[in-house]
């Protein structure tokens, strides 16, 4: 999870994000004013969450820009943490809030694994009884 961490905070100054974690998932939570679920996708690529956003940006008729440092468009992208189920992820948007829930691979639970053989044990005992016969026959 530090790969993720330390992605999160070479996010553009734009983007602000919280990183929670539960024993079942986590929650990625990103700010992203003047943004809604229709101008935002969201995908996983090669291990990696990608966002992409555009701000809705109304001018008003009877201004101009003096100064403009909110850019349009916002991309991220993060790594996953390798235990998350991306295929499994919820994402849901309100008032330029993303919050993004991953959740967590259940750990395998414990057991034995049995060991097999080859073959089953005929096969097994007439290729020794073989290899005996032709042993006794080169001394």
């Amino acid at each position: 999870m530090s790969a993720l961490r330390d992605a999160l905070s070479d996010l553009p100054d734009a983007v602000f994000a919280d990183l929670l974690e539960s024993e079942t998932s986590y929650l990625l939570v990103l700010d992203l004013p003047g943004v809604t679920a229709e101008t935002a996708e969201l995908r996983v690529e090669k291990g990696r969450l990608v966002v992409e956003a555009r701000r809705d940006k109304r001018l008003p008729a009877e201004f101009d820009y003096v100064r403009e440092e909110r850019p349009l468009f916002l991309d991220a992208e993060v790594p996953l943490p390798p235990d998350a189920v991306a295929d499994e992820a919820e994402a849901s948007m309100e008032r330029g809030t993303l919050e993004i829930r991953l959740p967590k691979r259940e750990a395998a639970s414990e057991r034995t694994i049995p060991i097999t053989t080859d073959g089953d044990g005929d096969d097994d005992e007439d290729a020794s009884s073989a290899h005996r016969k032709t042993s006794g026959d080169d001394a």
